[in-house]
Order: structure tokens, then sequence, then C-alpha cells
């Protein structure tokens, strides 16, 4: 699909599909993913725990765990160059310079012997060639554009010396070192408190417009998405079910599943008398990959399944920036545009 932007993408993912083996057998845990992210655009992605978010990421880097994993179709196009087929030097030197990642959990992520100016020094002469003194120059400016105070001291700093806040903020600084064109955040704010989130989405913001990066958010909150996306993509057990853009989500979500997780979102009202007693739920679980899935993935607990849904379902596009992978849209109004 195009970029809300209007400016042609930077990022093309097509057909993407990941198998693990497991007990002897190949599972899909990722489907088909589909999506485009242009300059200076954010793309949120969203859905449950395991539906494939991260993983999703992580293949775009070809950082699945191989064995078990593998990419077994589909493209990723970072400016019209296929990832998949690049060479394993290529895909090194691409990985921390034109595509960058901010991981979910930044205590683990962070190497706890080696301070902040080395570990954030170390990306920069990886991909630049430069000298230790300038990289360590360079840390000591990245921290402080990403608003870390007395940035000169901190260099000196280990992990475990930082606030929660303090560490995801070094793990943006290392993922900016050099000035990647596409930015992966996943679950920027875990963890963090909403003065805290807020000043990260901020950050995020800021150097998106100075430097016209692609973000994609990862995250399980629908309050992260309307802060920061542009677009929105919903995942659910490895299948991308509804896309669209941040209004039509929020306004008008076409799939049940996407109707489902908008449900449970605490609301603030005025009247202490619409307070709902309880957060409606999606009943049942997340299918079990293992066993392979038939028909529509979301059927077993879907309101509003039918017989149709033994058969998988196609996606329908909607619009320029919309589509939806289920039976219910496409008797409706819009184009099939295959399963």
């Amino acid at each position: 699909m195009p970029a809300v932007t209007g400016k042609p993408p930077v990022l093309e993912v097509d057909g993407l599909c990941v198998d693990f083996a497991v007990r002897r057998k190949q599972v899909r845990v990722l489907s088909d993913i589909s999506f485009t992210v242009g300059r200076g655009e954010t793309l949120g992605i969203i859905g449950e725990s395991g539906c494939g978010k991260s993983m999703t990421a992580l293949a775009l880097l070809r950082m699945i765990p191989s064995p078990p994993g593998r990419i077994t179709a589909g493209r990723v196009l970072l400016d019209g160059e296929d990832l998949i087929q690049v060479p394993e030097k290529r895909i090194r030197a691409i990985r921390g310079g034109e595509i960058s990642m901010v991981f979910q959990e930044p205590m683990t992520s962070l190497n706890p012997v080696y301070t902040i100016g080395n570990q954030i020094a170390e990306t920069i002469r990886r991909h630049k060639g430069i000298s230790g003194a300038a990289a360590w120059k360079e840390a000591v400016d990245l921290l402080d554009m990403v608003h870390i105070p007395a940035p000169e001291r901190r260099v000196h700093e280990y992990p475990h010396h930082l606030s929660g806040g303090m560490r995801q903020r070094v793990m943006i600084a290392m993922a900016l070192a050099c000035e990647p064109t596409v930015l992966l955040a996943d679950e920027p704010t875990t963890a963090l408190d909403v003065t805290v989130q807020a000043q990260i989405f901020d950050l995020l913001r800021e150097i998106q417009e100075v430097h016209g990066t692609c973000i994609v958010l990862i995250t399980h909150d629908f309050g992260a998405v309307s802060e920061m996306a542009d677009r929105v993509l919903v995942m659910y057990a490895g299948h991308k079910v509804e896309e669209g853009t941040l209004d039509e989500i929020s306004g008008e979500p076409r799939h049940p599943y996407t109707q489902g997780l908008l449900r449970s979102m605490p609301e603030i009202v005025d009247d202490p008398a619409d307070i709902r007693e309880r957060l409606p739920e999606i009943p049942g679980t997340v299918p079990d990959l293992l066993r392979g899935l038939e028909g529509c993935p979301f059927a077993p607990r879907c309101p509003s399944a039918m017989p149709k849904c033994r058969d998988r379902p196609g996606y329908t596009r909607l619009g320029d920036h919309r589509s939806v992978k289920c039976w219910l849209a496409s008797e409706g109004t819009g184009d099939r545009v295959g399963s």
C-alpha cells in the first residue's frame, strides 16, 4: 500500500513467511505479511503477545534464529534492495547502519560489563570506521541529542547506574548512531511510567522530523499507537488481519479482533455513572500453531463466526491504505486482493 505521506516507500515487505521446525513439524509463525513504510512515516504494529510482532522485526533484519527458524517466502526491499537475497556481509552492514532496532528491554539488551560510552562507540566504529577518540566524541553527542543530562559523565557509567528511562534513551542513541533510514522500535516504553513514555515518544518524533526516519513501532498498547502512528497494522496468530490509517482503525475497525482490542481498552469518562464494571474481554485463547490453522485463525474466538470461516479469507481492499482479512469485509464493499 502507498505511504500516507504520499512519498515513495522506503521499506517494502511483500508476502513474508517464516517457519520454525518444532517437534519434527514445520510450523508457520508468520504468514504472508506485507506492508510499506514511507520516509518520515510511522507504522504501528499491534496485537496480543505472541502474535508475531517482534518476529516480523527480526525477520526484516534476518535475525531469525536458524535453526530452528527460516524465512521461507517473501521479499524485504530497502530502497529497492532485497534484504532476503543479499550476502551475509551486506546484511551485517545494514543492521545498525541503514536499519536499527530499539529492543524491548534495555537492561537485558545492554552489556552490563561495558560502559555506556564503550557500547555506543563500538557501534559507531563498526559502521563508520573512525578512530576511537572520534567515536567517543560522537557517543557523547548522541547522549546529548537524546537529552541525557551530563553526557560527558554518563558515557563512563554502566547500565545499572541508569534508570529505566535513561537506559531506553541510551538504546535509542545506539540505534541512531549511524542515522538509519528505518528505526524498528520494539515496545520502546515497556515498564516505563507514563511521564517517561511521553518523553520517549516526543524524542522519537523529534528525531523523525529532523532526519525523516521511517519508524516501525511494535506494541500491544493502542494508546502508544494513537500517540505515534500514521498507519496501523493489526496482527493475530502470525497473520496480518487489518491495516489502515490511525483514524480508520480507531474510528471504524472492520475486523472483529480489532474491535475486541479496542473494546478492551480502559476509557476516561466524565460521569462516574458511565464507568463499566468490567472491561469486555476477547473469549478463548490464542490458537496453538503446532496444531496448524485451518480457515480463519480468529474464528474460534470470533463472535461473528459463520460456516464460511472454515475457509481462510483473503485480503479485502477497502481503500488506498485499508485492507481487512475477514469474510465479513469481503461480503460487503471492497475488492478481493488475494489469500
